[in-house]
């Protein structure tokens, strides 16, 4: 998951090197050789901006010893890492445009919990119990909402979660009326929000076939 910076100036991403494990990286708008945020032989990913751009948040993830994961927090100033309060056995941060939350998906449960800033509290979010695994978790431009892809008896839909009150509304059928979506690299299939917050999906529209060529040797 890539996630630009506040003014727009530099992107942070996870990136894979072969032989190597997920690592956060910064990188200019203008392209350059990609600056990992930390040297520790650990695995990174889901970078996420805080909106006034003085910190970056992104999971510090070990499937195999759960326990030991958390949301790590760049401080842009000082270079700084430190662990987020209270985010053992959580990853996936993603920072609301407003800045007042950070939400995060808890292991190995596979749920939602978020957190509010301002009285520095986690809220567990109750999350049907139909709902398998979450995926491309976007807030809304208002930050009212978070919108996700997730699987409900084998079924793709479309959700999203209500700030006010943390209520989960079901939106779109996406394997109803989506079909052949790309599947993307980390599993599922991409998902977003575009202007006035539209919902986008990527829809895989190539072919593949088998071709058989005559070699003439001299």
């Amino acid at each position: 998951m890539e996630h630009w910076y506040p003014d727009g100036q530099q992107i942070a991403f996870s990136g894979l090197n072969p032989g190597k494990v997920w690592k956060v990286f910064l990188i200019s708008k203008d392209g350059g050789t990609p600056q990992a945020v930390t040297a520790n032989d650990v695995s990174e990913r889901d970078p996420s901006w805080s909106p006034d751009g003085k910190t970056l948040a992104f999971g510090h993830v070990d499937f195999d010893h759960v326990e030991q994961m958390f949301i790590a927090v760049f401080d842009v100033k000082t270079h700084q890492i430190s662990e987020f309060p209270g985010s053992r056995k959580l990853f996936a941060p993603r920072w609301s445009p407003d800045g007042r939350y950070l939400l995060a998906e808890t292991v190995p449960e596979d749920k939602l919990r978020l957190y509010d800033v301002p009285n520095k509290t986690w809220h567990s979010v109750e999350v049907p119990r139909s709902i398998n695994g979450f995926s491309y978790l976007a807030w809304s431009h208002d930050s009212a909402f978070i919108y996700f892809d997730a699987d409900v008896s084998n079924e793709s839909k479309y959700f999203r979660l209500r700030i006010k009150d943390l209520k989960v509304e079901p939106l779109i059928d996406v394997k109803g009326n989506i079909t052949r979506r790309f599947p993307a690299q980390l599993g599922g299939s991409w998902s977003g929000l575009g202007p006035g917050d539209t919902p986008l999906f990527v829809r895989d529209i190539s072919t593949q076939e088998i071709y058989a060529l005559d070699l003439q040797l001299p």
